[in-house]
């Protein structure tokens, strides 16, 4: 196995390779879709389900992939291509997934960017009702020209600790970034929990009602696992590619969940009681953050504080991931094109701006245009969502499950031998069994097989 680790970056210790990790899959799955999606399926018993998809799934498939990212030292086409070139495929599906997730996520990230600007100028306080704020949500963006303005800020942002490197860039982004996020969660949490009428939030999120438990719960709670670890897109393999040899994968996997799911968790405490509290519906959708929130803080004192904190969360949650994203594709470019790092970081920053500016302009002036009923934006969602994360989980599950010489996996897992592994039969057969079962299940189903 060629692989280039001479002059290849690594990250510092046990703790960078966690913060970046966790700051990887910690994002706007966490903080933005999470609440909604526990919402609309009945809280408490999601979150059990949820929890349970994690440990499951979401934990092996994480230590697979770190495995095939520290094994090769390499971007997601070359780890896969270094093991077994006949699955590449895997790789480039990674690099292609995370370059049209961003093409979305910029969106996304741009509108938490403008939100927090209003908060901080007082503009979102001028209002009153949550009409008016989704008039207010409509209206911004359609505007043809504020959140392509927006999507492009924020790429620039993620390129400029890009271009930094992985050290000074993504490594020192991820220490300031990530508990600067926890220390804004934990203040929120605590301040939902003090409003008048919170508990009932509180019983809705964490007291499981196995009644309102259907199939597609359990698919939906797998779904946003995924979506929420950032697994089976390259991000998992590119960022092991930079761990020491040292690290300890399974270590590392456990606690990038825990953190993910304690993230998740505080998010659902911050939005429940204060969804509760004002009584509005819990299932409002991907709109709760941008529509109902503002309309919740305005009933606070201080509310343009509380407003600008939230939005900067959302920001730092936002920024943590794009930057994964993007560093997929530079890798590759990188380390594939053989492009300079500055001009592999460029190429992808520009590409992926001229899509999100497309996905921006199609949720307003070029809403006509539409591929199978679905404008740009939500097409990109749909196939990174439905289609190319679960494939990319599944093959990853087959590949390291059946493919993957022993050896190498069982070296990775316990660093040579160092390190005791008591479960390692479990782990292979929830890596070769369960796994790809269920996310067959979960892709034909998001097919509309079912």
């Amino acid at each position: 196995m060629h692989t280039h680790s001479h002059n290849r970056a690594t990250l510092g210790g046990k703790l960078s390779a966690v913060l970046v990790a966790a700051g990887s899959s910690v994002g706007l799955g966490n903080i933005w879709r999470f609440p909604y999606v526990a919402g609309d399926n009945g809280g408490g018993a999601f979150l059990v389900i949820y929890i349970l998809c994690v440990a499951l799934l979401g934990l092996p498939l994480m230590i697979a992939e770190f495995t095939v990212g520290r094994a090769s030292h390499l971007n997601a086409v070359g780890a896969y291509r270094a093991l077994d070139k006949r699955w590449s495929f895997l790789g480039y599906n990674g690099v292609v997934a995370a370059f049209l997730i961003l093409g979305f996520y910029f969106v996304v990230s741009g509108w938490t960017a403008e939100y927090m600007v209003h908060s901080v100028t007082g503009s979102l306080a001028q209002y009153t009702t949550a009409a008016e704020y989704e008039s207010i949500f409509t209206n911004f963006i359609r505007n043809p020209w504020r959140p392509v303005l927006y999507t492009t800020l924020f790429a620039l942002a993620t390129h400029f600790v890009i271009a930094l490197g992985v050290q000074k860039g993504i490594e020192r982004s991820a220490k300031v970034l990530m508990p600067l996020l926890f220390v804004i969660l934990i203040a929120l949490s605590i301040h939902s929990l003090l409003m008048p009428g919170g508990e009932e939030g509180l019983r809705f999120f964490f007291k499981p009602d196995f009644s309102k438990v259907t199939p597609s719960t359990v698919l939906v709670a797998l779904g946003q696992a995924f979506f929420s670890l950032s697994i089976g897109i390259g991000t998992m393999v590119t960022y092991a590619s930079y761990f020491k040899p040292e690290t300890n994968l399974r270590h590392t996997a456990l606690n990038v969940t825990i953190l993910d799911t304690m993230v998740a968790v505080l998010a659902g405490v911050v939005i429940f009681p204060a969804v509760f509290s004002v009584g509005i519906e819990p299932s409002s959708g991907p709109s709760l953050v941008f529509i109902t929130l503002p309309s919740i803080f305005n009933g606070m004192p201080l509310s343009m504080v509380w407003s600008a904190v939230f939005f900067l969360l959302l920001v730092v949650a936002a920024l943590t991931s794009t930057i994964s994203l993007h560093e997929v594709i530079t890798a590759y470019l990188h380390e594939e094109w053989h492009m300079s790092r500055r001009a592999a970081a460029w190429s992808t920053t520009l590409a992926t701006t001229v899509l999100g500016a497309l996905a921006s302009l199609s949720v307003g002036v070029l809403s006509g245009w539409t591929l199978f009923g679905l404008n740009l934006f939500d097409l990109l969602d749909y196939v990174t969502a439905n289609i190319l994360l679960p494939v990319g989980g599944f093959f990853t599950c087959i590949f390291v499950g059946w493919k993957l010489d022993r050896q190498v996996l069982r070296d990775q897992i316990t660093n040579n031998g160092a390190l005791k592994f008591r479960i390692y039969g479990l782990f292979i057969v929830l890596l070769r069994y369960l796994c790809p079962a269920v996310l067959l299940l979960v892709f034909l189903d998001n097919l509309g097989v079912f």
